[in-house]
């Protein structure tokens, strides 16, 4: 009887840990779908006019594309086109993303991605900013009209995230990058399950005083609050 009463006390334990494994997914999921529904900067109303600002989009994370230069604010002296290997002469964008260290180097295809990596994603690792020059932005799925108080503020937001050198300038990772005209600098803070790609975009919104998510770790909690490029 003592053997039975000790089997089932350890069945009682794995079914309570198993119980526990499965609903630290379904909480997130939980606090996703909330998070991605309740509104910050309720207030904010889009302008008749204004500087246009994108959002790109693979189905998986997000990237803010803003003009190179525009409202007396330029990139170029920041991020400049030497450090890539070849900036198209007639790109007007840049296209701005953040992430984990190893998921955005060492994960160029889907095909790429390990469980090592996955890992890295959730429980965190150093943070990189992904910076790419693009002609067009007519790839990006929504688009925003900024004020322009409210693209200076975005503008801010997203240089406040790079790691500055002695020099003060961005720090350039020495990585090849995802074709001719991307590159990676070292970023501020860490990545994790919390802070993922698509709530760092969320958070420049945010601070340029654009309503945006409270936190939004899923591509598609961000992007259905914005008008679909060209509507």
């Amino acid at each position: 009887m003592a053997r039975r009463r000790r089997k089932s006390k350890a069945g009682k334990w794995v079914g309570r840990a198993l119980t526990a494994l499965l609903a630290v997914p379904a909480l997130y999921i939980l606090a996703a779908l909330v998070g991605s529904l309740v509104p910050v900067n309720r207030g904010w109303t889009e302008p008749a006019e204004g500087t246009t600002i994108y959002i790109a989009d693979n189905g998986v994370h997000a990237d803010i594309v803003m003009p190179i230069e525009a409202k007396g604010l330029d990139w170029r002296p920041l991020i400049p086109p030497g450090d890539f290997a070849a900036v198209d002469p007639n790109a007007g964008w840049i296209a701005f993303g953040s992430g984990e260290k190893r998921v955005y180097l060492d994960t160029p295809s889907w095909w790429d991605i390990t469980p090592r990596t996955i890992w890295a994603s959730l429980a965190g690792g150093k943070r990189v900013m992904h910076v790419e020059y693009v002609p067009s932005p007519a790839y990006a799925v929504r688009e925003i009209r900024l004020r322009p108080e409210e693209y200076r503020r975005l503008w801010a937001a997203i240089r406040a995230d790079f790691a500055l050198g002695p020099g003060g300038r961005p720090q350039l990772i020495d990585h090849p990058g995802y074709g001719r005209a991307d590159a990676f600098y070292r970023a501020t803070g860490k990545a994790n399950a919390v802070r993922t790609c698509n709530a760092v975009v969320a958070n420049w919104l945010r601070l340029a005083g654009v309503e945006t998510s409270l936190w939004p770790p899923f591509v598609n909690g961000l992007i259905w609050r914005y008008r679909r490029t060209g509507a």
